[in-house]
């Protein structure tokens, strides 16, 4: 087996460390649903009532029980019309208990699950809003298991809390009173300590066993996590004969998994063996007490049938009180890391007084900008540049000087830690990031497009544009001819991000999606570096027509694509070292001459 590094291995990206403040606990959860559950109070207090109904009929089946047995008893002599009576009546409560419960079944799902839709609309939206750097972080395999699990734990929470935690500690009460008003008070007292002792047990030992819930779910993660990751690069792995390399991998996130879920099933049958032994014994006992009194001409076997039956019907809701509770517990682990999502603020914020962006004409200056993704690492110093609008400037210099982080600024992924960058005299951080946004289209160098048609990609750009402007589009990206060479044309499906399309064609279709948009700013950051001459050739004369009375950002690594930029800038290091039209900068005889040398030799 192949050596591996000790960080294939490493803790689920999105499971953050904890701190006990981070926690969340049941008085909070409450807090947070009760909103939701107020939405619908109507709702919520017909299937309280149906609740209670259900209960009610529950509750007073064993005293019909015990009327029907003892009608037929016939030392008792008792009349055929009393039990009579009483078996209808038994069925009856039956019925109604059963037909209740699943009336407030019916009344609640309503409230649950659009409880569900508006918790997982608020975390889709809130992911949305988060920072570039944060999505850069994190691992999306990780975090769609940590909000799947959070969304079922809420449901859990709401549906089983309300209509059977409380519910039944209700009814072990009327059960317990039951016991003491018609026998002795010894069977309450033993009903009451068993209940009591099956709890602390339970509470005890769920609280034991938590430890290796996390730890199964912090193992599910991580191997959701690395197989997500190993599917989408799923072509790297073909391009290194890896296959085997990813099996073994993945095969100890499996066992890690394994050995976690085998814990959780060996503390969980020390759970369940030790609530089914306190059950035992106080039915045993109750039972015992039972017989002896029949026995003895005490009570009848009417009262030895109820008793039984009373215990039977607290055994099945005790029992499910256990499950109930480490379900809660589970449910508030499960809830941890989405409720950190949302507690989690995101740092690109608009500003307190922040307006809309309100563009004139479109000029662009970056005034002393200073900025690196880590403080002891600056990518930009003291950058400067103006573009006049409506014009074209280009940036060039080598990888890493810092070309695209200025498009990531522009666009306020981060926000910069000196200077300031203003379109049009507007502070970018004193103007709202959606008008910010909508200001500026981009035709990145790597176009990732959804898994639906060409069609909708393009629309993407303006989800509410009409046929025609789409169409529109089309033709000015000069998409036409090869959308007529496909058998479906406009509604042929590009495939996971994008595989199925050519880079010329996912260019085209991101241009199309920049015109639909019609931002007055545009940005194209490397968008030809990945394409043949011939599909170069055709995207620039495209870009050329869309970037007509636009101002234009050209972020380029073929100098021959930018020959014609109203001005060139040539980067190193996070800083400008050359500025100038191309013949300008040639007769500099500097780096971009150096450059365009290099580049001319290496095309011939």
């Amino acid at each position: 087996m192949r050596g591996m590094h000790s960080s294939g291995l490493s803790a689920h990206p999105n499971q953050e460390q904890r701190t006990e403040n981070a926690r969340v606990n049941l008085r909070q959860s409450m807090a947070y649903l009760l909103p939701y559950l107020w939405e619908f109070k109507g709702r919520v207090l017909l299937a309280i009532l149906a609740l209670l109904a259900a209960k009610g009929a529950t509750l007073v089946m064993p005293w019909a029980l015990k009327h029907i047995i003892d009608g037929v008893d016939a030392s008792l002599a008792a009349p055929l019309v009393f039990p009579a009576f009483f078996v209808l009546f038994y069925g009856a409560l039956r019925f109604g208990s059963v037909f209740f419960g699943e009336v407030r079944d019916a009344l609640f799902s309503r409230v649950t699950e659009h409880a569900m839709r508006k918790i997982g609309l608020r975390v889709f939206n809130h992911l949305h809003s988060l920072e570039l750097a944060f999505h850069l972080d994190r691992a999306t395999g990780g975090i769609s298991r940590d909000i799947e699990r959070g969304t079922n734990g809420i449901s859990f929470l709401m549906r089983f809390l309300m209509f059977n935690i409380v519910p039944t500690l209700f009814e072990i009460l009327m059960v317990a009173i039951i016991f003491a008003a018609a026998f002795s008070i010894w069977y309450a007292l033993i009903t009451v300590v068993a209940v009591a002792v099956y709890i602390i047990f339970t509470i005890f030992t769920t609280e034991w066993r938590n430890k290796f819930v996390r730890e199964a779910n912090q193992a599910d993660s991580t191997t959701s996590t690395r197989a997500i990751d190993s599917l989408l690069n799923y072509e790297t792995v073909k391009y290194f004969n890896n296959e085997k390399y990813e099996a073994e991998t993945y095969d100890r996130f499996l066992a890690n998994w394994e050995t976690a879920k085998l814990k959780n099933r060996m503390s969980l049958l020390a759970l369940n063996s030790g609530q089914a032994l306190i059950i035992a014994l106080a039915i045993t006992a109750m039972m015992w007490m039972a017989a002896q009194s029949v026995l003895n001409k005490e009570m009848t076997l009417g009262d030895l049938a109820m008793i039984n039956a009373y215990m039977i019907q607290l055994f099945i809701p005790l029992n499910f009180l256990g499950f109930v509770y480490r379900e809660i517990r589970r449910s508030l682990t499960d809830l941890e890391n989405m409720l950190a999502l949302l507690k989690r603020d995101a740092s690109i914020q608009n500003a307190g007084d922040a307006q809309p962006l309100v563009i004139a004409r479109g000029d662009i200056h970056w005034r002393d900008v200073g900025f690196g993704y880590h403080p002891e690492r600056p990518i930009v110093q003291q950058f400067n540049l103006h573009i006049p609008a409506g014009s074209k400037v280009a940036i060039v210099g080598s990888s890493g000087a810092g070309k695209s982080t200025l498009a990531r600024l522009l666009y306020r992924f981060y926000d910069i830690q000196s200077g300031s960058i203003e379109i049009d005299g507007q502070d970018i951080r004193r103007v709202t990031l959606d008008s910010l946004r909508r200001a500026i289209a981009i035709v990145p160098q790597d176009t990732v497009l959804f898994n639906t048609s060409i069609r909708a990609n393009i629309a993407y750009g303006n989800p509410q544009a009409s046929d025609e402007q789409i169409t529109r589009a089309i033709k000015m990206a000069h998409l036409e001819h090869f959308i007529s060479s496909l058998p479906q044309g406009d509604q042929t499906l590009v495939g996971e991000r994008g595989l199925k399309v050519s880079g010329g064609e996912k260019q085209r279709i991101a241009i199309a999606r920049v015109l639909l948009k019609g931002a007055p700013i545009l940005i194209f950051d490397e968008a030809t570096s990945a394409l043949d001459s011939q599909s170069e050739s055709a995207i620039l004369e495209a870009m050329r027509e869309v970037a007509t009375g636009h101002t234009t950002l050209v972020i380029a690594h073929r100098l021959s694509t930018i020959v014609d930029a109203d001005q060139i800038v040539v980067m190193d290091k996070g800083c400008v070292i050359e500025q100038g039209t191309h013949s300008q900068l040639l007769e500099l005889h500097g780096r971009y001459a150096q450059m365009w040398a290099l580049q001319q030799q290496d095309e011939k």
